[in-house]
């Protein structure tokens, strides 16, 4: 077998506990999740969560970073499939609480959030994160909006944190009130945020 080199054993750690960081998230929350039980699923020690990340709230801040460009990538490839405004409207809701791990991952962000509120510096950090990814989620809709004539009913980047709070709002309600059918929600609002057009002009541009 070849031998791996320190950097890519660092890396191979680095990766085992994301991934056990994921799944321990998904399935205790993050408030419940510790550093202990992440480090025994990677099959290391609790130091290694430490160098490699800081801490919990460190981890957490890595599997999101880590898995946005995907997100955001899977996302633009489905608006471009769009030909309609309710096509558009479909993609958005495509992923909604109504999905077991997007809720699970919903109420965990709703821990961190409230976990970290009292932490300045660890707020700071949440807080960049989640603003680059509503930045690259606006700039997306921008340019499909655009594309597919829509003006939306309020700047969008006031409709990404919208859309982003309801999200979370409905995975936490899931888990202890489900609502009978929180993609129709979704749906509703999404449809008051791109209303249909009517003799809409050419070239019609979208607020942001």
């Amino acid at each position: 077998m070849t031998r791996l080199t320190r950097a890519e054993q660092q890396r191979r750690t680095h990766d085992h506990l994301l991934a056990a960081g994921r799944q321990v998230f998904l399935r205790r929350g993050f408030l419940a999740a510790t550093v202990e039980e992440i480090a025994a699923d990677a099959g290391y020690t609790r130091g290694a969560v430490y160098k490699h990340f800081g801490g919990k709230e460190g981890l957490w801040l890595a599997i999101v970073e880590a898995d946005a460009d995907t997100h955001l990538a899977a996302l633009g490839a489905a608006l471009g499939t769009a030909t309609t405004r309710d096509g558009l409207i479909a993609v958005l809701a495509g992923v909604s609480p109504a999905d077991e791990d997007a809720a699970r991952w919903s109420a965990a962000a709703a821990e961190v959030l409230a976990a970290t509120a009292q932490q300045p510096e660890v707020a700071s950090l949440v807080a960049a994160v989640q603003q680059r990814h509503d930045d690259a989620v606006v700039a997306l809709l921008t340019e499909h909006s655009r594309r597919l004539g829509l003006t939306p009913a309020l700047p969008l980047h006031q409709a990404v944190v919208m859309l982003g709070a309801l999200g979370i709002g409905l995975a936490l309600r899931q888990t202890v009130a489900p609502a009978p059918d929180p993609a129709a929600i979704v749906t509703y609002v999404l449809g008051t945020v791109f209303p249909a057009q009517h003799h809409s002009p050419a070239g019609a541009r979208s607020r942001t």
